[in-house]
């Protein structure tokens, strides 16, 4: 009987060296009071499972400690963080994106120099030796594209002969519209000296604009890049005519034609080059001049033609690649049939492919600009 009470007397000395048994206490119903007495011994438990635990795991106060460094260092990393998305948000704002207008809009010519002088000091100076130029010529779209045609690969004086012959038989040039030039025949066009080969180009043009896959008002709203995809698809025009167009009757402001004779020999001659850069290192020398390169253009050929760049033309044809010969080119000039014309490969309205017909890497254009699109 003895033996049976003994654990009972020493149950409690017990408890105070080893861990207490774990006792299951319910939660309290939700209608109970919350006053109740079991309430107080909930925090008491905690404490001495706490104290149990720091006794038994001596590291536990050393982890403590790391935790709380480590989620200091976290917030510090944070904070540093976001101090440097306030940097980068501080450069953007400095680097605001300039947008450029029609150069035909009042005073954008103004801020096209002021910009070209302020990003390179070599054209500064040329700048300062040469008017301003001045967009303000309008011509429809179908027109200044037909234009463009007819004038192509001629002289001047033989090309405005026949323009003038084209534009009277039409009734006048507003009345120079797709449907008059669909009316016409080959023969007809060729009485007046246009060769069959322009005609095919006219109508083509014509037909694009018939079937309403181009239109002046879809021309005049498309953006750069989509204007150039959609009219060098027309048979006849390539990247130089369409560079033309959107500089000179367009007056868009940030054209390159990186193929233009003139221009790179004007970037040769402004930058002391050893040689005629190529179109594909046009882009990189020209790109400080964005948004306003067809300005930039325009001072590169009256450069060129200040420094008699005609006189050097000749050195620069064996150097263009699949160039027409220059007897071909003057061969136009005088009404024929189409058996006495040379024959040319069929034209390809794909894109990039440049154009047999377009003076785009030919020497022939060089000056050809100013008789077509700027004749002051």
């Amino acid at each position: 009987m003895g033996e049976q009470t003994q654990p009972h007397h020493h149950l409690p000395e017990s408890s105070a060296t080893t861990q207490p048994p774990v006792i299951d206490t319910p939660s309290l119903p939700p209608t109970q009071n919350p006053t109740s007495s079991k309430l107080p011994f909930r925090p008491k438990k905690t404490r001495k499972l706490s104290a149990v635990t720091s006794s038994e795991n001596p590291n536990a106060k050393s982890l403590e400690s790391t935790t709380t460094t480590s989620t200091t260092s976290d917030a510090a990393a944070a904070t540093s963080n976001k101090k440097s998305k306030i940097v980068v948000q501080k450069v953007i704002r400095v680097l605001p994106k300039i947008t450029a207008r029609a150069l035909s809009c009042k005073g954008e010519v103004e801020l096209a120099l002021r910009h070209l002088s302020s990003v390179d000091s070599n054209l500064d100076r040329l700048i300062k030796l040469h008017k301003p130029p001045v967009f303000d010529s309008f011509q429809p779209p179908f027109l200044a594209l037909s234009k463009s045609i007819l004038y192509q690969q001629l002289a001047y004086k033989a090309g405005t002969s026949i323009y003038t012959r084209f534009v009277s038989l039409c009734g006048g040039e507003s009345l120079v519209l797709p449907e008059a030039v669909l009316s016409f025949t080959p023969n007809q066009l060729r009485l007046i000296g246009i060769s069959a080969r322009k005609s095919s180009y006219l109508h083509d043009l014509a037909n694009k604009y018939r079937n309403g896959i181009l239109s002046d008002s879809s021309i005049v709203n498309m953006d750069d890049k989509s204007l150039f995809t959609m009219l060098t698809m027309v048979k006849g025009i390539g990247p130089w005519s369409v560079h033309m167009f959107m500089i000179f009757s367009l007056h868009r402001p940030d054209v390159l034609p990186v193929g233009d004779v003139g221009i790179r020999k004007g970037v040769q001659l402004l930058y002391g080059l050893d040689e005629l850069p190529r179109p594909s290192q046009m882009e990189n020398l020209c790109e400080k001049w964005r948004p306003y390169r067809s300005v930039a253009s325009w001072y590169m050929w009256r450069f060129a033609e200040a420094q008699g760049a005609s006189a050097t033309a000749a050195a620069i044809v064996p150097v263009v690649e699949s160039a027409i010969p220059l007897q071909q080119l003057h061969q136009e000039q005088q009404p024929s049939f189409p058996q006495q014309q040379p024959s040319f490969p069929q034209e390809q309205p794909s894109f990039p492919q440049q154009q047999i017909i377009d003076p785009a890497t030919n020497i022939a254009n060089h000056g050809l600009w100013r008789s077509v699109w700027d004749p002051l």
